[in-house]
């Protein structure tokens, strides 16, 4: 018989259980930089796995030293990033300044007004267009000084976020004997072998995975330097390396890399006559980014990704499709990892099942 002690039990409880949750997601937001700091050190761990055991097996290196040889690479690989974007920053130091700018304020205005001189000897009534669209109402250069402050607040708080980064990262490599130990000990016997190869396998795809997406990533780096090259750019490391980081965002960062590239090349033939020079260079730069990501899509990327996480690369597109759809920028970037994890999974526990057997026949 149910009484009202019961009730109110079980009501004291419900409430109990929803106040946990709440204060729980509440403290996972206010440690959410290290959660991103553990998710960055995994990544990391995940690339570093097979570069620890090529200096293990190869160079019979010991464990320990196996482990600060593996976060030294990655220590360089950093320091190298770093120093390529000095040049940039010294030579651009004074523009991007704060008290410079009205300066870039002129100089995009500049830039507008070679943009109108040549629409508007084509014939195309450009003040009547700003007027309909309203822009410069909507248009707010004081956004400039408020965009600098954030990059500086940025890089400030970067330094102490890959320390704390590699410092973890260090641990996840040389520990990671520990750390399988200690989840024995708490995985349920019933559960243990299943759970313990579906790590092994996630472990060794993922790996791939993120080893593949340098490789990629590399590829059209190099591939936009050449373009980059090709037309006597500018700083065209520094273009090429923030174009191709966007890649990492499916379909939408290449997207975005390609106006930024048409931007910086405008900004970079700033003085030079606009219907000669200005507009054909950027016009002949986004050909070739886009000749690039042809280049990506339909080569290196199908073929890099499909074959490190063994997946045809039309069930590639579609996760990153759906994901895109359901979680937007973030879904996209995610979604190859979740999915691989998912199928293995799925595989370990739920082998009988038809649907499973038919996306998971590679693994």
């Amino acid at each position: 018989m149910i009484t009202s002690k019961i009730i109110a039990n079980g009501i004291l409880r419900a409430i109990a259980i929803l106040v946990f949750t709440a204060l729980s997601f509440y403290f996972l937001y206010l440690i959410q930089s290290v959660l991103i700091y553990l998710v960055v050190a995994l990544i990391l761990t995940l690339i570093g796995n097979p570069i620890l055991d090529f200096f293990k097996k190869k160079l019979k290196f010991k464990h320990t030293l196996a482990t600060i040889a593996t976060v030294s690479i990655f220590i360089m690989l950093i320091a190298g990033f770093i120093l390529m974007f000095i040049p940039l920053i010294t030579s651009q130091g004074e523009n991007l300044s704060l008290l410079k700018s009205a300066e870039i304020e002129r100089n995009i205005t500049q830039l507008k007004t070679q943009t109108f001189t040549f629409l508007e000897n084509h014939n195309i009534d450009t003040s009547r267009m700003m007027k309909e669209a309203n822009l410069a109402s909507k248009i707010n250069l004081n956004f400039i000084p408020n965009f600098l402050n954030s990059i500086l607040g940025t890089i400030s708080s970067f330094g102490i976020g890959l320390a704390s980064v590699l410092f973890i990262t260090f641990f996840f490599l040389k520990d990671r004997l520990m750390f399988i130990i200690g989840a024995k000990k708490i995985i349920p016997d019933t559960h243990e072998e299943k759970i313990l190869n579906s790590a092994h396998k996630i472990n060794h795809l993922l790996s791939r995975y993120f080893i593949g997406l340098l490789l990629q990533l590399f590829i059209v780096f190099i591939l936009y330097i050449i373009v980059l090259f090709i037309f006597d750019i500018p700083n065209l490391f520094i273009i090429a390396f923030l174009c191709a980081v966007l890649n990492i965002v499916p379909y939408i960062g290449p997207l975005i890399a390609s106006i930024l590239a048409a931007i910086l090349t405008m900004l970079s033939n700033l003085g030079s006559d606009f219907q000669t020079i200005i507009l054909p260079t950027t016009i002949y730069v986004l050909i070739g980014f886009w000749i690039v990501q042809i280049i990506d899509n339909n080569l290196s990327q199908p073929l890099i990704f499909s074959k490190s996480v063994s997946s045809h690369p039309l069930e590639i597109f579609l996760v990153i499709l759906i994901a895109g759809f359901l979680s937007g920028i973030l879904g996209m970037i995610i979604a190859v990892p979740l999915y691989t994890i998912l199928k293995v999974i799925g595989k370990e526990f739920f082998p009988e099942n038809k649907v499973i057997q038919l996306f998971t026949k590679n693994i």
